[in-house]
């Protein structure tokens, strides 16, 4: 095993040590965290995680928790991992509360949901959908579809990645916008400010709910994952990263999630033989770029330069992207690289290389 694979598993392991898993919020930075997890479990043909996640979610059973945005619907994928693991219903019953809120709450725009739902920033900013989106419900309700055989939910999970890409992909550039506002029919930010993390969820989520989609979707999704994929080659820096801001080159910084997110989509892409040498040979400077920038932290590993969570706020998108605050450890920015050790991983068993 590389040995850079070997310490993204070493982080995840002390990544659970430094978060009792009680202690984690029901949202979805968290989620993607449990769910990263829970895919180096499967991936790996080992369980050392799965107590970890049914500790959350039994203590968030008890606890309660408030299903009312894209975001606080992402932890229903760890909890459709322990659904279909153990049988129990208090995990099927997290996943059949987050597909009703997605069978009922109202839709803003081709059949996606307003991103913010009805929570408390849904009041202050304008109905949209958010690239963020593709993540945090486009995996789970593809793979709930294929799981359940449901065909009303195939019908909504199929339509959603080509709908983000009708709004959000730029015909120009190819890479996406962070929000589209509805009610004002454009694209936000309006300047060519494109976020790189936003950028990678879509990289990352596409291998995640590929093996879900119908044959006759695929076609499409390939061409706006490769469109993607070719537009972001260029906007690697010199140092392996990619910057928060994709196209104000040394404007901004330098952000480890969204280089390990595009990382593991190159990765997926080499190994399905849809891109060349050049964009695995990317992904590996991406991937050890951050693996290289690891620290030591109360005697556990830790990632640095994650950017806090971030949004395209009115009047100063710019702004809010330059001064968006990096830290460590972010859960989401954790899940990132796990997302990548594995497409990795896959590279290498696949014999590609």
């Amino acid at each position: 095993m590389n040995p850079n694979v070997e310490k993204v598993f070493q982080l995840a392991q002390d990544a659970t040590r430094r978060f009792p898993p009680e202690k984690l919020n029901w949202s979805w930075g968290q989620a993607l965290f449990l769910y990263a997890l829970a895919c180096i479990d499967t991936q790996l043909g080992t369980e050392k995680y799965t107590a970890y996640l049914r500790r959350f979610y039994d203590h968030r059973t008890q606890k309660g928790y408030r299903l009312c945005s894209s975001d606080t619907s992402a932890p229903a994928l760890g909890a459709l991992y322990l659904a279909q693991k153990t049988g129990e219903k208090n995990y099927w019953d997290i996943v059949n509360a987050v597909k009703e809120y997605f069978a009922n709450t109202p839709r803003v725009l081709c059949d996606m949901p307003n991103h913010l739902g009805t929570g408390f920033e849904s009041w202050i900013y304008p109905k949209s959908v958010w690239v963020d989106s593709i993540m945090m419900y486009g995996v789970f309700t593809n793979w709930l579809a294929h799981v359940t055989d449901d065909e009303e939910l195939r019908q909504f999970a199929k339509r959603q990645p080509a709908a983000f890409a009708s709004y959000l992909q730029d015909e120009e550039t190819g890479l996406f916008w962070h929000s589209y506002w509805t009610k004002f029919k454009t694209h936000y930010p309006r300047n060519d400010l494109f976020w790189g993390r936003g950028n990678g969820w879509v990289m990352a989520s596409i291998p995640l709910f590929w093996d879900y989609l119908p044959d006759d979707e695929r076609p499409q999704i390939k061409e706006i994952f490769l469109r993607l994929a070719k537009a972001l080659l260029p906007l690697q820096r010199k140092d392996g990263y990619f910057e928060t801001l994709l196209s104000r080159p040394g404007k901004t910084y330098k952000e480890s999630s969204a280089t390990m997110l595009i990382a593991a989509g190159w990765f997926w892409g080499y190994r399905m033989g849809f891109l060349g040498e050049e964009y695995f040979a990317a992904a590996v400077k991406s991937f050890d770029a951050v693996c290289d920038d690891f620290q030591q932290r109360d005697g556990l590993l830790s990632m640095p330069h994650i950017s806090a969570p971030t949004s395209a706020i009115q009047g100063i998108p710019y702004l809010v992207y330059k001064f968006t605050p990096r830290g460590n450890d972010w859960h989401y920015g954790l899940a990132a690289a796990f997302f990548a050790a594995l497409e990795y991983l896959r590279v290498e068993d696949s014999g590609a290389r």
